[in-house]
Order: C-alpha cells, then structure tokens, then sequence
C-alpha cells in the first residue's frame, strides 16, 4: 500500500473512500494469499483428498463492526462497495474468493482479512458457520 493513504495509527474517521478501498483491496489479496497458501500446505501435510481441500463444508465472512452508515466513513464505506448485514457489521462475504466448499479454508481467508482492517484500526472478526 502506498504511504500516501490509510496510514496505520491513523484516526479511522479519516480514512477517505479511496483510502477504504486500498484497504479492502489489501484485505481480499491478503485473504487469497492465505487461502492459497493453507490448501499448499494442508495438502502437503496430508496428501490432499479427492477434492483437494478439508471436507467440513461452511461459509465465513469478515465483519466490520463500529462504522456508523450515516458518517463520513460510513459512506466511503458504502463508495467502497461494503453493506452492512443484518447485525448491523459491514460484511465482506467469503474474503477469500475461494469456489470449493471447505469452511476451513474459507475460516482462514476471513481471518487474514479481518487482520488487515484491525491493522488500520478496525474493530473486525472473522465469522462462519457450518453448512
């Protein structure tokens, strides 16, 4: 990320819409890196399946908690292309991109994108469910 946007330490508050999309950007790439490199791995250690991924199917998203819709950063929010959910948190459905049905690896993906948006003081979660 350049050094001209999103300074970490900075006040959330003035993060503008452009700053929020660099970090939803660096949020999504982080959380397709980590996907990829748990499937390497996980398939390394056990020799893979014939899906190629953990069979425990589920979904996970990140979620955003603390932006109210109707501030400044809520609308950059919204310029960003985020929508809060039905618990009121701006939710990232399935960071990670990832098409196949694992909740693990969907787990790690959220879990590398919400580490983005606390690193540029977020208060944000991963969260899944079993399907």
């Amino acid at each position: 990320m350049q050094n001209t946007i999103a300074q970490i330490g900075q006040d959330v508050n003035m993060y503008t819409a452009s700053d929020v999309q660099a970090i939803k950007q660096e949020a999504i790439e982080s959380a397709q890196k980590a996907a990829v490199e748990f499937l390497r791995d996980w398939n390394a250690k056990t020799g893979g399946n014939e899906y190629g991924e953990p069979m425990y199917c589920g979904f996970a998203s990140t979620k955003i908690y603390g932006v109210k819709g109707n501030t400044k950063l809520g609308k950059a929010f919204k310029q960003a292309g985020l929508e809060k959910d039905y618990s009121g948190a701006y939710s990232i459905w399935n960071p990670s991109g990832h098409g196949g049905q694992s909740m693990d690896v969907k787990e790690v993906g959220a879990q590398a994108c919400a580490d983005v948006f606390r690193k540029y003081g977020f208060t944000a979660y991963m969260e899944s469910r079993a399907d």
